[in-house]
Order: structure tokens, then C-alpha cells, then sequence
């Protein structure tokens, strides 16, 4: 992806959300709500690409706090799919995990981003 430590996380994160719906939708035969988490843990990757190729900081604030809100959602998708008993304890913690630090990276790049932007 790009040398971003953003960017390089997020690729990783997507490649474990594909990985992890392979293997959940074979095994717990369940397509509902796992396919809201592939589809916002992979969009967070996409949009964090989309605003390192941004043609202005404005448009990159953009794409990043579009890519906040996906990597949000799917935390949300996360604990839902675990206090509902479809996720393990161990799957459930590297995902959130993952998110999570994701997600702060986010909010510091955009903070900054704001700041400097003024």
C-alpha cells in the first residue's frame, strides 16, 4: 500500500477481516452481519488510500474522517458479533485490537491535519 503507518495497518487489518469472513462464513454459516464487517473493514484501507493520493489537505481530511467513521463502524460490528456469541474471545480481542489503534492513528492524523490546516 504506502509507507504510511496508516496505510501499512489498515492493508493488514483488511487482509485479516477478508481472511476472518472466509473463515466465519464457512464455519458459522452466518452472511448478515459479517458482510457489514468485511464491507467496513476493508473500506477503512480504501479511504485511507484515497486521502494519501488527496488533491488538497481538505480533501484529505475528508477521506481520513470518512475512513474514522468505517473503522468505527466496525468496532461497532465487532462487539456486536461477540456479545451475540458468533466471535471468540481471542478473534474478538486481535480485531478490536487492531481497530482500535487504527482508530486513534485516525483521529491524531486528522486532529493535526485540522491544526496545521488553520
Amino acid at each position: 500500500m504506502s509507507d504510511s503507518i496508516v496505510g501499512r495497518k489498515s492493508f493488514e487489518f483488511a487482509v485479516k477481516i477478508v481472511n476472518f469472513y472466509k473463515k466465519f462464513s464457512v464455519e458459522k454459516r452466518e452472511f448478515i452481519l459479517s458482510k457489514q464487517l468485511l464491507r467496513s473493514g476493508t473500506s477503512v484501507g480504501a479511504n485511507i488510500r484515497e486521502g494519501i493520493n488527496a488533491q488538497s489537505k481538505r480533501d484529505f481530511i475528508h477521506k481520513l474522517s470518512i475512513a474514522q467513521k468505517e473503522c468505527d463502524e466496525t468496532i461497532y460490528w465487532i462487539d456486536l458479533l461477540f456479545e451475540t456469541n458468533y466471535i471468540q474471545k481471542e478473534d474478538f480481542d486481535d480485531l478490536k485490537n487492531d481497530a482500535t489503534e487504527i482508530l486513534k492513528i485516525l483521529k491524531s492524523i486528522i486532529k493535526t491535519s485540522k491544526a496545521n490546516n488553520s
